[in-house]
């Protein structure tokens, strides 16, 4: 099973807050290129936005002030992001967080993301996976058998498990639906239902699939 028709770029940032719009900013990133069922490329890196490093973030991400001193600036990390991104679906979990800090950074500098859509796997997991104790990614990735290769809270580490969980996903579709592929445009349509919709709407989904192979 190929699991994703196409390419799905899986987005991670640290920061040093929870919003741009009060100053924060991001201390690293990693984008993960998911290509049919695998990573295929990856852009990561530590970034110097001249920000100051609460202690705090510090203790949660092992991420020191001397580490992002010494980062490439973020002049230079943003562009190679965005041309990283291209077209492509963008996805993270819990989206428009790691969506917004993307603009906030861009708008900076004058530049504009290309991404062709946004798909969050938090609403994603909440919608297929319904009645998990928890959905925050450590938890939510343990409960499904995924497990973290290196410490969480680090982008890149955080980014994988992303895009596992992404994968795991789309194989749990194929495998309760019968398609041997699945379609962005299918995630991102039950990204915007009601959970109480979801299984209705896959449903119809699958049985028109099967109707129109079948023709």
């Amino acid at each position: 099973m190929s699991v994703f028709d196409r390419p799905i770029v899986m987005l991670d940032f640290e920061t040093t807050g929870l919003s741009p719009a009060m100053g924060e900013r991001i201390t690293e990133v990693a984008a993960l290129r998911i290509v049919d069922g695998r990573v295929t490329e990856r852009y990561v890196s530590l970034i110097n936005c001249d920000a100051r490093i609460p202690a705090f973030i510090t203790a949660l991400t092992g991420i020191s002030q001397a580490m992002v001193d010494a980062a490439p600036p973020v002049r230079r990390v943003l562009p190679e992001l965005l041309d990283f991104i291209g077209t492509d679906t963008l996805s993270a979990h819990n989206a428009s967080f790691d969506e917004k800090f993307l603009l906030a950074e861009a708008a900076r500098l004058g530049l504009a993301s290309a991404h062709s859509a946004l798909l969050c796997s938090l609403k994603l997991s909440r919608r297929l996976f319904p009645g998990m104790a928890s959905y925050k990614l450590g938890a939510l990735s343990s409960q499904l058998g995924i497990r973290f290769r290196s410490a969480a809270h680090r982008a890149e580490s955080d980014a994988e498990v992303g895009a596992e969980l992404l994968i795991h996903i789309g194989r749990h579709l194929g495998r309760s639906y019968g398609m041997a592929q699945v379609a962005s445009e299918l995630l991102l349509s039950v990204n915007k239902l009601s959970a109480a919709k979801v299984p209705a709407y896959l449903e119809l989904y699958a049985g028109a699939k099967k109707t129109a192979t079948a023709d």
